[in-house]
Formats: structure tokens, sequence, C-alpha cells
């Protein structure tokens, strides 16, 4: 039986894992265990760990990385701290991280260093911020990749990753976006209180590498919701350098009719809301993955998307309040014309039985703890 340790931080990254850990933990060949931390531990944005319970998972940890200071590298150090003590506890065979956060960073520092194999959930992508650099480091600790599409695998391979240690599976989160699979919209709205009967959804995150101009950033991004006159449910932001900034915002917001806020919202209740939304609009990958799964429009706004909102229902813009509200306006009319192509760039919904099928492979735990750097060939 193989061990397997799963580290999530935040409600985005748990919910590209969640059905890799559910076919899993099914498996009697697996020992699967999962390490809680980051946000998840913030009652500021909901206590996320909690959701984490109530899913009926076995064998979960949770561990508090961070205090109210927004510092990526103290966070960083504190989490390794802590997931060093507990794999040196359980030993596992196998450590998952996924995507750009620093805990992800955590989980492969320590992992690679202990000589544990370290399985990547979505590397090779793009971003325009330091979650790329973060990602790419994650990539070069790791010795297993599970990529989302033939691109990203490509990618990796530019690092210097061997390709056959590269496995493209799809985005996970899909696999839980079956919209016959979803509660029902009357249901999520009486469960969140939410009594809109057209609404958007509004996310926007802090950039670490633009945060001197976070504060107009946010202004502009509330000023153009309200003069839009139109419903949203606005949803918090990340915690990185920057939320601070963006809460002092959105707290001019909680006595306008026309908001609903919430710190989180569960996955599966958060897509039967963005399956009826108008639009998405912010900066959230979500515009950029699930929205076209479900043929909703986003907005787009800034740099932190860069080069990965490509869906014909994207319309991008810049942080500027008029731009802003030109987009809104322009996407009744922008998704009227529009052939609806349902796009398959991240998959199709079945990661979860490509991802046990690598593990169920005696190959993969063959894979050398001492990695190569593969040299690109003019062929």
């Amino acid at each position: 039986m193989k061990k397997i340790v799963f580290l999530t931080g935040t409600r985005a990254d748990f919910s590209k894992i969640k059905s890799l850990i559910n076919i899993t933990q099914k498996c009697r060949n697996y020992d699967i265990h999962i390490f809680a931390t980051g946000m998840h531990m913030n009652s500021k944005y909901g206590k996320t760990v909690d959701e984490i319970y109530k899913t009926g998972f076995i064998n979960i940890y949770s561990y508090i990385n961070h205090d109210q200071i927004e510092k990526m590298d103290l966070t960083l150090s504190r989490t390794i701290n802590g997931f060093s003590n507990y794999i040196s506890e359980i030993i596992p065979d196998m450590i998952v991280v996924h995507g750009d956060r620093v805990e992800a960073l955590a989980g492969a520092i320590v992992g690679s260093i202990n000589n544990i194999l370290v399985a990547h959930i979505e590397g090779g992508e793009i971003s325009g911020t330091i979650d790329e650099l973060i990602r790419h480091a994650v990539s070069k600790m790791s010795h297993i990749h599970f990529v989302a599409n033939e691109q990203a695998k490509k990618r990796l391979v530019q690092l210097g990753e061997l390709e056959k240690s590269i496995f493209v599976i799809g985005s996970p989160d899909l696999d839980l976006m079956n919209p016959n699979k979803l509660p029902s919209l009357e249901l999520v709205k009486n469960y969140y209180d939410i009594e809109f009967e057209e609404y958007s959804i509004a996310m926007f995150h802090p950039i670490t590498t633009e945060y001197k101009n976070i504060r107009d950033h946010v202004k502009n991004f509330c000023h153009a919701l309200v003069e839009s006159n139109k419903n949203y449910i606005l949803i918090y932001p990340n915690n990185d350098l920057g939320s601070i900034e963006i809460f002092h915002e959105y707290n001019m917001l909680k006595t306008n009719p026309k908001f609903r806020i919430f710190p989180s919202l569960r996955f599966e209740y958060f897509l039967t809301l963005l399956k009826n939304a108008n639009y998405i609009i912010g900066n959230s990958s979500a515009g950029v993955r699930e929205a076209p799964f479900y043929n909703v429009s986003t907005i787009n706004i800034g740099t932190r998307q860069n080069n990965r909102a490509t869906a014909d229902l994207i319309v991008n813009c810049s942080y500027s309040s008029e731009e802003i509200l030109s987009a809104i306006n322009s996407i009744k009319n922008c998704s009227e014309g529009m052939n609806k192509k349902r796009v398959h760039e991240f998959g199709t919904g079945n990661s979860d039985i490509k991802f046990k099928h690598v593990l169920d492979s005696k190959l993969v735990w063959q894979t050398n703890f001492q990695k190569q750097f593969q040299d690109l060939t003019n062929e």
C-alpha cells in the first residue's frame, strides 16, 4: 500500500485535487492523508478547513502557517517547518501539490530534500504575476507532473523536465463540473440567502508585483461595479500582499443592496452560481477555466491572467474604471453574436481516472529521486 499526502492551502487548490483525493481514498491500494493549511485555517476567509472535514475524507491534519502579517516568505518558512515535522511522522511515499502557491512550494521543497516523490498538479501554466515564478519553481522541485494540456507539457519540457515524467490529465476541477451533479440554483440561493433574480460574480485578487498600485486598481474595480447598477455576488480575495487594501474597499460595499459579499463559497455551490450568472468579472482564474466551460462570459481585468485568457467569451480590459464599465456594457451584445462552443483546452472531466491510472502503474513508483535535466534537441 502506497501512502500519499495531498497538501492544500486554499479553497481554490482544494477544488483542483478534491476528485483526485476521492478516487484514491476509495482504493485499498492507497493510504491517503490530507495536510490542510494556509487560507483554510483563517476565519476571515470562512475557515474552509471545515468544508474539507464535511466531505467525509479521513486522515486530515490541519496546520496554521500564517498570522495577520502578509509576508509570503514567512508563510513559506512556517509551512516548511510544519510540513517537515508532519511528514517525518507519517513518512509518505508521495506528496501531491497543486499550482503556484507558497504552500505548494513548501511541500515540493520538503519532499524533494527528503527523497519523497513529489507530484505537481497543473505545472507548465503561465500567468502575469509572481505566481508563475512559484509554479515553475515547484515544477523544478517535483519528480512527476500532471498537466492540463499538451501546451503545458511542452513548457515543462522546455524547463528541462523529462517527458516520460509528464502526464496530460486535464484540469481536475472539471471533474466536479458536470451540471447534472451540481446542487440546484434554488438550494444554493436559499443556503446563502441570495435574493437576486439576476446577478454576476465578482472576484478581484491582489497582484504582489503590482502592490504599489493596488489601492487604485481596487477602487476603480469597485467604482465600476457600483456604477453599472447591477447585482453582484462578491467573493473575498486570496490572502496575498494587497488583500488588506481590497478588504478596505469591500467594506464600503457592505450596505449596498446590490452586493452580497462572501468570504468563501463551497466549490460545487460556487459552480452552480457561476453556471447561472450573467458574467464573471475580476481577475480570477475561474473566469478563464470554469466560466468558458459553462459558456458564461468573463470580463478579465488587468495582468493576472496574462496569456491565459483566450476563450471567445473572455473580454480583456485594463484597470481603468471607464474600460471596465465599457466591458460590462459590451457583454450582452458580445455574447449574442458568438458561436458558444464548449472548450476542451483543460480536459473533459475525467482527470481523476487518468490520475489513478498513472498511480496504478508500477513504473511511476520507480521514478528516480535524483532528477535529470533533459536538454532540448534540434530534432
